[in-house]
């Protein structure tokens, strides 16, 4: 007798949260991290899904239904281009959008967006910092903010701000307002047919892997989107004190949004992907310092809330192993890029659900048999006595063929993909 969709999705949830609270589940979860994989499978460009929502859901349903994962990554890779054009974003570039081919994902633009004098500014009125500093150096549609006057000058005196307003008296202020208010359209609706995708997924007994937002490392903040690789670097050396300042500052905000969304959402699993945390950005003494507090205060803070963090530990993490044993146990999905399986097994059998680290050029390029031993190897070490997630190294993207031997059985097109059955047959006999 067939399972109802009902029946499947509370099997494959409760197989992917035992694995996470260190239990032996009936079989290894089965996780591919899909990306913008939906687009090369489907056929249709990635400036179609950026532009076109319902082929970019519909792609990935399509997807879903052949590859039949515990969870699946969440459909958010393409992202809403007509959002980024009414904005005028210079962060990306994005395929759709004119800077990029259609053929191609996004580009990001690394900058020092904020400049190191603009640390006091950030730290003495984050919001000030952010609508008149930040916001019209990322977005050409709101340049005309930096002219705003700061508002409490404006508004101190109570009913004179209906006076000294006056200052507002500007056209391109309106203008920047009404892209703002477009983008914010554009943006709901491209989430209200995200909730309607996730909701026909659901009812057809398959549970997202994470909740539709992600949670930032602090540090990350700041490497990423505001000083940029070159300046963060050098805040390492040259104003330590104002960095970890700024990343004590961002944290609540983080917290916030994320706890807000997260709890919106019938997932409970918030995504945390982290960038600047490997052991080849910074040393040992630096991580301590600078990036494991505040990770680890982000991560016990969504514990607290009910919730489980999952990180993304992207890059070499086997020397940062250490600092995960002294989270609490049961309660973390770590996800690895690339590790040392066997120590990472060894230090965090007790700890955490192990995830990933599944090469993606053996997935991408085989030849079959080599994927059959991977997954084996994997499960052999990560997978014993359970706590343990199959999935890959990183996410599947572009550069994966298409899949058109699925039929004929043609071992020279591999894709996760290309050998559901194989796999999943993997994981039950040997997990």
């Amino acid at each position: 007798m067939s399972k109802t969709p009902e029946q499947l999705y509370q099997e494959r949830e409760q197989r992917v949260m035992d694995a996470i609270a260190l239990k032996k589940p009936d079989r290894v979860p089965f996780f591919p991290c899909c990306n913008l994989m939906a687009v090369k499978y489907t056929g249709i460009t990635p400036a179609k899904a950026f532009y076109d929502y319902d082929a970019w859901f519909d792609a990935n349903e399509k997807m879903l239904a052949d590859l039949e994962p515990d969870i699946y990554w969440p459909a958010m890779s393409a992202y809403p281009g007509r959002s980024f054009d009414a904005l005028q974003l210079r962060q990306l570039k994005w395929p759709g959008g004119g800077d990029a081919p259609d053929h191609s994902g996004i580009q990001y633009t690394d900058n020092e967006y904020m400049k190191p004098e603009e640390y006091d500014r950030f730290l003495d009125d984050p919001t000030d910092y952010f609508i008149r500093c930040y916001l019209p150096r990322v977005f050409g549609s709101l340049e005309p903010l930096k002219n705003l006057p700061y508002f409490p000058t404006l508004f101190y005196a109570g009913y004179r701000g209906a006076m000294t307003c006056a200052a507002l008296a500007n056209p391109d202020y309106v203008k920047a307002i009404e892209a703002l208010y477009k983008a914010a359209l554009e943006s709901a609706e491209y989430y209200r047919k995200m909730a309607e995708f996730d909701n026909r997924m659901a009812a057809l007994g398959r549970p997202g892997a994470f909740a539709a937002a992600s949670c930032w490392a602090p540090f990350d903040v700041f490497g990423d989107v505001h000083r940029g690789m070159r300046g963060t670097m050098m805040d390492l050396y040259r104003r330590p004190d104002k960095l970890l300042a700024a990343i004590e500052k961002i944290t609540p905000a983080i917290l916030q949004g994320a706890i807000a969304n997260a709890k919106r959402s019938n997932i409970k699993r918030v995504f945390i992907p982290l960038h600047w945390g490997a052991d080849n950005f910074m040393s040992d003494d630096q991580f301590k310092t600078f990036y494991w507090p505040g990770l680890k205060k982000i991560i016990l803070a969504l514990i607290d809330e009910g919730l489980t963090p999952c990180p993304f530990f992207e890059g070499e993490y086997t020397s940062r192993l250490k600092y995960l044993t002294e989270l609490p146990k049961g309660k973390v999905m770590g996800w690895f890029d690339r590790v040392d399986m066997v120590k990472a097994k060894e230090m965090l059998k007790d700890i955490m659900c192990i995830c990933g680290n599944m090469p993606t050029t053996v997935l991408q390029f085989g030849p079959a048999e080599s994927v059959r031993e991977e997954t084996k190897k994997l499960i052999d070490i990560a997978g014993k006595g359970g706590g343990f997630v199959m999935s890959c190294r990183s996410v599947l993207a572009l550069r994966i063929p298409v899949c058109k031997g699925l039929e004929k059985g043609d071992d020279r097109v591999l894709l996760i993909l290309r050998e559901p059955q194989v796999s999943k047959l993997f994981l039950v006999e040997i997990g």
